[in-house]
């Protein structure tokens, strides 16, 4: 089939054209401008999430440092109450039965020793001889100069009592 154009249908089809065209480079603009929104959009949106990960990845660098800490301090705590345990039942076993030596100086604890040589000897550092110690009999402390008491370890009192009991005495000179 032929067709004959006219020319105002040409013009009207011209026109036509031309107003697809306008409306082609409106709608052309309107993408550009969304897909510049889109790119700008993207791009905050990846610099928050980089900003993000750093950030999470900083913390849980802080994190595992803080736990490696905390490991570290609870086994050594772990090890210092096994310590502890361990001194305690040396300590227990090492005293029970044993005695101590306290320097008494007129009447008054002066220092306590582990053994009586080691009070004997310190006493000399104070004046008085080493070798000149005698038995105080029933005088009262209070009137030697200086006065080792020995005292046992009693496991059951958790403390200390005198290794040599003082004579009972009668209250009021009865029988």
């Amino acid at each position: 089939m032929i067709r004959i154009l006219t020319t105002g249908r040409l013009r009207r089809l011209e026109r036509e054209a031309e107003q697809a065209r306008a409306r082609a480079g409106e709608v052309q603009a309107q993408a550009d401008a969304s897909w510049g929104r889109h790119v700008r959009e993207l791009f905050a949106v990846t610099d928050r999430a980089e900003r993000a990960e750093a950030a999470a990845t900083e913390a849980g660098e802080i994190l595992a440092g803080a736990v490696d800490e905390l490991s570290a301090a609870q086994q050594e705590l772990l090890l210092k109450d096994i310590e502890i345990r361990q001194l305690r039942q040396e300590l227990a076993g090492s005293l029970e039965g044993r005695t101590l030596t306290v320097l008494l100086h007129y009447g008054e604890p002066h220092t306590v020793y582990a053994s009586r040589k080691d009070a004997y000897a310190d006493t000399a550092t104070h004046g008085a001889s080493p070798d000149g110690w005698v038995p105080s009999g029933e005088r009262p402390a209070a009137e030697c100069k200086w006065r080792c008491e020995a005292f046992i370890y009693n496991a059951a009192s958790n403390g200390f009592r005198r290794a040599y009991a003082p004579a009972p005495k009668p209250v009021g000179e009865a029988a």
